[in-house]
Formats: C-alpha cells, sequence, structure tokens
C-alpha cells in the first residue's frame, strides 16, 4: 500500500471511531483491519483450507 493511500485509511478509521474512542479502540480497528487484509491476501495467494480438511484434522466428521 502507498503512503497516500495509507494516510487515507488511517483518516477513514479515525473517523469513524467514536468521539470517547481511546488507544484501546483504535489499536483493535487496526488489528481487525490487518487482519482481514492478510486474510484476503492469504485467500488470493491459494493459501487456504477447506472447511473438510478442518472437520477431518479435528477429527469433527461423523
Amino acid at each position: 500500500m502507498e503512503k497516500t493511500e495509507l494516510k487515507k485509511e488511517i483518516e477513514t478509521l479515525l473517523r469513524d471511531l467514536p468521539d470517547d474512542a481511546d488507544w484501546d479502540d483504535l489499536m483493535y480497528k487496526i488489528y481487525v483491519r490487518q487482519s482481514i487484509e492478510q486474510g484476503l491476501k492469504d485467500s488470493e495467494e491459494g493459501r487456504i483450507v477447506s472447511h473438510e480438511e478442518i472437520l477431518k484434522k479435528y477429527q469433527l466428521v461423523t
């Protein structure tokens, strides 16, 4: 992500926070956003595990 795009995203995150938000609220929003972006990137690059594989791994298949 380019710096100008990143700055716009940060401004959006800040604007969406309530007026009484604290540092923890901001950090949580950043964490969630980063997690979602990483998950989308993993999916695009084929780093996924099917639902069936997870069920089998944890022996949840009946």
